[in-house]
């Protein structure tokens, strides 16, 4: 990998690492989830959408994708963003990046329900096995009172983020990843702007609030969708899904660094298993990324792509982030 590839690289591993940690701090605040929500959307849709009108075309594209594009829009920001967002007012941003950790193995899971025939094998079917464990390990002592509920909710941010990729391979692949992110994005805040309005806070946020739900904005939104590209362009689809890997150990990281959040033997324990699990699971036939694999891998910091789909087009559901 060249060095600029290995620059991208590292930029996108803390990008789609940090997303857990700017939430925390902004719902502690406390903010509103619907208003952290719409201030995130609100920027990446005003930064991403004169590229995309730039591009040219972009009416004709939402007028000929409508329907695949809201459902992407649903269960890709929409309901996720949300639920993670609401989830972190209880539990901590370590523990939620954990658990999106494990969108790869739901991803396998959810992919058959969309025609993958593909056979698990053995390998994959271990790999499923030590996430779920490792879920387990990461979930239980949280399965009390509120808790349980923020578990519910990043259970079904998972599944969101695991099930959008697919509708996008199947129905979106030719639209521009641009004209695809960016009407999203804004109807996304156009959704969640009169409950942002209803909760909007009566003093102005402290320094760090306001940092935080810039970076959402700007850095985990629209600039990651930029370096993301550029990193396909430099190093190919299949070696870019490899900071899956990586932005959950960023999640944790960020939390214990800038929150005081406590590394627990659990917490290394879920990981250990959450990451060798989606990397079975994920893990073609011959030990290689398969088609299916690399769409749901996406998800866990939002990432992925297809192979063989034209450039700049949506392949196996490009990214939105976490």
């Amino acid at each position: 990998m060249t060095a600029r590839g290995w620059i991208l690289f590292s930029l996108m591993g803390v990008v789609w690492g940090i997303p857990y940690l700017m939430i925390k701090v902004a719902v502690d605040a406390p903010l509103s989830p619907s208003m952290v929500v719409f201030t995130r959307c609100a920027l990446g849709a005003v930064l991403l959408l004169p590229f995309a009108l730039r591009q040219g075309g972009l009416a004709g594209t939402v007028r000929a994708h409508w329907r695949p594009m809201l459902a992407f829009a649903c269960i890709e920001i929409i309901g996720p963003w949300f639920t993670l967002t609401d989830a972190e007012r209880h539990l901590s941003s370590s523990t939620a990046g954990l658990l999106i950790a494990g969108v790869p193995i739901v991803g396998v899971v959810t992919a058959r329900f969309f025609g993958d025939a593909e056979r698990l094998g053995a390998r994959r079917v271990a790999g499923l096995a030590l996430g779920l464990a490792g879920v387990t390990v990461l979930t239980v002592p949280h399965l009390t009172g509120g808790d349980a509920r923020s578990l519910a909710e990043v259970l079904l941010t998972v599944l969101g983020y695991a099930t959008a990729p697919l509708i996008a391979a199947r129905y979106l692949k030719d639209v521009p990843t641009l004209q695809l992110t960016a009407p999203c994005l804004a109807l996304a805040a156009i959704v969640y702007a009169p409950a942002a309005a209803v909760t909007w806070p009566s003093s102005v946020p402290s320094p760090q609030v306001l940092a935080s739900l810039a970076g959402l904005g700007v850095i985990c939104t629209a600039v990651a969708f930029v370096a993301f590209l550029e990193l396909i362009k430099e190093v190919g689809p299949t070696r870019s899904t490899v900071i899956t890997y990586v932005n959950p150990a960023v999640a944790v990281a960020a939390g214990a660094l800038f929150l005081g959040e406590s590394l627990t033997v659990g917490i290394a324990v879920a990981f250990t298993l959450i990451l060798a699990g989606s990397v079975l699971a994920t893990a073609g036939a011959s030990g290689g990324s398969s088609g299916s694999g690399e769409s749901v891998r996406s998800a866990v910091s939002g990432g992925s792509t297809g192979s063989a789909v034209p450039e700049g087009s949506v392949g196996l559901g490009e990214p939105v982030g976490p």
